[in-house]
């Protein structure tokens, strides 16, 4: 049997970069990778199966996307392999309506929200006036689900027909309708940030939501504009969500509470800001693989063979 490190499956074209700077450092550390898509998938499953390959550990960026991946984590899991993340925690994360709910009793700051069940659950739905008055207008109308990259988010919607038409155009889908939150300004910058939680480590952003382009947050202005809790709060998320990675939206608003907007990303966006204007920079993301490569060198060095 063969034994690899660290295999990454993905599916994701933009993935590419990402996964190409993982084998890079991993294999500098001396460490091995194997990849996973579309093309050896059932190759990999049979060989599982039969015992031919061994993977300590897999990062998993396909099972959300395609089914004919969640073989492998069943396998794995199976073989006490480490799955980062482990897909039943991911499930049990990424529905916001879910994660509302949870969030709801913590210390948490959350935008004013109304919960809505899927059309095909409920057709017909009556929103007292006075709980649309405590929301405010504008509002957003998020799907509790499909909301990655924005999908199916209206960020100024004005009327109760605009929450019946998103209902109508996915029915299987809950969603979220919240008053809009104002970040405060700072140096010139609207104070909304995505921070990526990685394996023990809060790494806090500048994230602007009207242009999506993300800058790190330095010490210096941690410390001068009093963000610590940007990483209070993400690593209060890791231990409600027990997650080795994702990322979450915070906006710091002028009376100065951090709000929780997009609570759990687990599939972040990892392009490279070198070759996307709205990508993540590359020391946040070579922080983050190695992060992860610490995480794995513990795995093997651990490994026992039975």
């Amino acid at each position: 049997m063969v034994i690899f490190d660290l295999a990454i499956s993905f599916v994701w074209e933009y993935d590419k970069e990402f996964v190409q700077l993982i084998e890079k450092r991993f294999q500098e550390a001396r460490l091995t990778t194997f990849l996973i898509e579309r093309h050896n998938v059932l190759e990999v499953i049979e060989d599982l199966k039969t015992k031919k390959i061994f993977f300590l550990a897999l990062l998993d960026r396909a099972s959300d996307e395609d089914p004919e991946f969640l073989p492998i984590i069943k396998l794995l899991s199976f073989k006490k392999s480490c799955i980062i993340n482990p897909h039943f925690k991911v499930i049990r994360s990424i529905d916001k309506a879910s994660m509302h709910k949870r969030l709801l009793k913590t210390n948490f700051f959350l935008p004013k929200t109304i919960l809505l069940p899927s059309f095909n659950k409920k057709a017909g739905i009556f929103i007292p006036p006075r709980k649309m008055d405590e929301i405010g207008v504008p509002f957003i109308i998020k799907p509790a689900l499909t909301s990655g990259g924005g999908l199916g988010v209206i960020n100024n919607a004005v009327t109760l027909q605009q929450i019946e038409e998103s209902r109508r155009k996915n029915i299987k889908e809950k969603y979220l309708i919240q008053e809009k939150i104002y970040p405060k300004i700072i140096l010139g910058k609207r104070a909304w940030f995505r921070v990526f939680y990685a394996f023990g480590t809060s790494i806090p952003t500048w994230w602007d939501d009207l242009t999506h382009i993300c800058n790190r947050v330095t010490n210096n202005e941690i410390k001068k504009y009093s963000l610590k809790p940007l990483n209070a709060i993400s690593k209060k998320l890791a231990r409600i969500t027990l997650l080795d990675y994702f990322s979450t939206e915070i906006a710091f608003t002028n009376d100065n509470k951090f709000y929780l907007i997009d609570y759990i990303n687990d599939q972040c966006d990892m392009r490279l800001r070198t070759n996307h204007r709205d990508g993540v920079p590359d020391d946040v993301v070579i922080e983050f693989i190695d992060n992860m490569k610490k995480k794995v060198l513990k795995i093997k060095n651990s490994y026992h063979p039975r």
